[in-house]
């Protein structure tokens, strides 16, 4: 089973530039996250900083119970044998068949006899779609098939951590498909924390149990899948739909003036580009039929079950209808007084007085979004002291 990473207020420069600032999240064990964000936000440099191979200059980087930030060198190089990455390209090695670059970490870091790496080396190449190409270079291969060697060699020490950096760099859309289906497949399998960085929408719409969002240096917003998927929030919605309308800018945030401009143009009928955000959510991909069941949907089920009251109407009703109660979803999802979010009891519906904010700063109003009321639940399922929100 995989294992939890927990990040808590990381601040990450070179030199006089800040990357990103106060970042906190969990990554859950077993389940898959993807990190998104426009160009340039660091999102690889989050995926570094996690292996070691960066050092945030504050904060802690927790896995499996140890901050890697105070460890010592050899405790941090017994947690990196946790980890399988993939790189961007593949990062293969150029002299080097399939077959000899997927043994590598086998033969530096295992005393395993070469029949021993051969079995196991030969066991990724297949479970890739690789077996008959192991002969060949990563010079006369296809981008597709140097990303899946890349996978086949994240896997041969049997990670509890995977993390893939831009599955569909350099991937036309039917292989990016195929790439994530393997990815998800390998979850089913060895139930590894997989975190995705990306800026692919499909990918972000039909892949992940949970999201979260960097932008303008700060770690946006972090929750189930639903919960971005069904935010109104200007900054989250505008990515989601490729949009040019909102705070994201060509190469940086946008003033106030240059938002109202473009609002113009749109009301006087100039396309803003990208697509209207989909009410309904994409059901998410599932494991090739054969592959066992991920044995992390159960238990993300159990998480966001005791998250429901701390979340925003949609996202609640979403998750509701993912779980299969759609009377519940329908109840969740009706609006009623500002100010008032639901309290699930195992007693009826109730209301309580917690404010979901959007901040100045990223398009709103600093005034309570709403509020809503419930049908009676089950079960008693929490509290309400976690509503999601933007950062200072």
């Amino acid at each position: 089973m995989g294992v939890e990473i927990t990040t808590n207020h990381l601040t990450k420069s070179f030199g006089s530039r800040n990357i990103w600032t106060d970042v906190s999240l969990t990554l859950p064990p077993g389940e898959v996250s993807v990190l998104l964000g426009p160009s340039g936000t660091g999102k690889s440099v989050f995926l570094k900083s996690l292996i070691g191979l960066l050092r945030p200059e504050e904060g802690e980087i927790i896995i499996d119970g140890t901050d890697i930030l105070k460890c010592s060198s050899s405790e941090l190089y017994e947690i990196r044998k946790m980890f399988g990455v993939l790189f961007q390209d593949g990062a293969l090695f150029g002299s080097m068949n399939l077959y000899d670059n997927t043994a590598f970490p086998l033969r530096e870091h295992t005393k395993k006899k070469e029949s021993e790496i051969r079995k196991i080396t030969m066991e990724k190449l297949e479970m890739v779609g690789l077996i008959g190409a192991e002969d060949r270079l990563p010079g006369e291969i296809s981008g597709g098939m140097r990303k899946r060697a890349g996978l086949a060699r994240a896997l041969v020490l049997d990670p509890q951590i995977m993390l893939v950096d831009e599955p569909d760099s350099g991937l036309d859309p039917v292989r990016t498909t195929y790439t994530t289906q393997l990815l998800i497949d390998i979850n089913a399998q060895i139930d590894c924390t997989t975190l995705i960085v990306t800026h692919n929408i499909n990918i972000v719409r039909t892949v992940p149990d949970n999201m979260g969002m960097l932008f303008l240096k700060r770690l946006v917003m972090m929750g189930p899948r639903e919960l971005l998927l069904t935010s109104d929030e200007p900054v989250v919605k505008q990515f989601l739909t490729g949009s040019m309308i909102g705070p994201i800018g060509m190469s940086e945030e946008k003033d106030t003036a240059q938002m109202e401009a473009e609002a113009a143009n749109v009301a006087a009928g100039h396309s803003a580009g990208g697509v209207e955000l989909i009410e309904d959510i994409a059901p998410q991909m599932q494991p090739t039929p054969g592959m066992p069941e991920r044995k992390g949907v159960a238990r993300r089920k159990a998480r966001v079950r005791q998250m429901l009251p701390s979340l925003p109407p949609k996202a609640r009703a979403a998750i509701l209808k993912d779980l299969g109660d759609e009377p519940l979803a329908a109840a969740v999802a009706a609006p009623t007084s500002v100010g008032a979010a639901p309290s699930l009891t195992k007693d009826g519906p109730t209301t309580a007085q917690v404010p979901i904010q959007r901040p100045a700063e990223f398009g709103g109003n600093d005034e309570p979004t709403g509020s809503y009321q419930i049908a009676p639940d089950v079960v008693d399922i929490g509290s309400t002291d976690q509503i999601p929100r933007y950062r200072d």
